[in-house]
């Protein structure tokens, strides 16, 4: 069985700015939100049997509307977000333990990064089969700075050695459930534990890399829908199927 958990939990406020305004999984481009962009990635893979989706509790019923309007019907459940992505996270994780298999592979992606190709989602599954598990990255063309103040790098790693973490992070159900319930003994509220790789290097588990797609942000700013408004818009001008990415 191979499950997309797609979390979608926050508010994104460095994109809006305020409290009140519409959360960025729900902006619109190209008369899409962008969640329902990055739903249809997963939807329209062969190789994914179920989708479950952690949300913002007060936009449950309005997701279910988008999953009813699209016809998206691999989605399975969906569940309440946390305080956190790594709660939300792990809310859908319990919702899919009570269906599945505990050998299953998941893979966690982020509501707001919708233009993951095809062959990303499948490396992905294959990662997992022969390894147990996939992290998904970009090597960095940029020189990376380690630095603990802000004010004076204290460490330049050598570019070719550092890449760029992106999603889907993918493991067996088990194993991932597992690791998430020996860090919150540790660490409740997931401090500093960004993603599903920082959780498992944490607990000294070991991961492997899955080559992504540059095409893959993480819609954060204002300047990343402008982005993703031209990578969509490049799509269509020469008539390339989104189905097909």
């Amino acid at each position: 069985m191979n499950i997309a958990i797609i979390f979608a939990g926050g508010r994104g406020q460095r994109l809006n700015g305020s409290p009140d305004s519409v959360p960025k999984q729900f902006l619109k481009i190209k008369d899409k939100p962008i969640l329902i962009h990055t739903l249809l990635r997963f939807q329209e893979h062969k190789e994914i049997d179920k989708i479950y989706i952690a949300i913002l509790s007060d936009y449950m019923g309005y997701t279910e509307d988008l999953v009813k309007k699209y016809d998206l019907n691999k989605v399975r459940r969906i569940v309440a977000g946390g305080e956190t992505a790594q709660e939300s996270i792990y809310n859908a994780l319990k919702a899919v333990e009570h269906e599945n298999p505990k050998d299953s592979i998941v893979l966690i992606h982020d509501g707001v990064r919708p233009v993951l190709t095809r062959r990303v989602i499948s490396d992905n599954i294959k990662s997992v089969k022969e390894n147990g598990t996939a992290i998904t990255v970009v090597p960095c063309y940029e020189t990376i700075l380690i630095s603990t103040d802000g004010k004076k790098p204290m460490e330049v790693p050598l570019r070719k050695d550092t890449y760029a973490a992106q999603a889907p992070q993918s493991f067996r159900l088990g194993e991932i459930l597992e690791a998430h319930r020996k860090i919150r003994e540790i660490n409740g509220g997931y401090d500093n534990m960004v993603d599903s790789c920082t959780i498992y290097h944490t607990l000294g588990k070991e991961t492997h890399l899955v080559k992504g797609n540059f095409g893959n942000i993480k819609i954060t700013t204002p300047q990343d829908v402008y982005i993703l408004e031209g990578v969509l818009k490049f799509l269509e001008e020469n008539e390339i199927d989104e189905k097909g990415i």
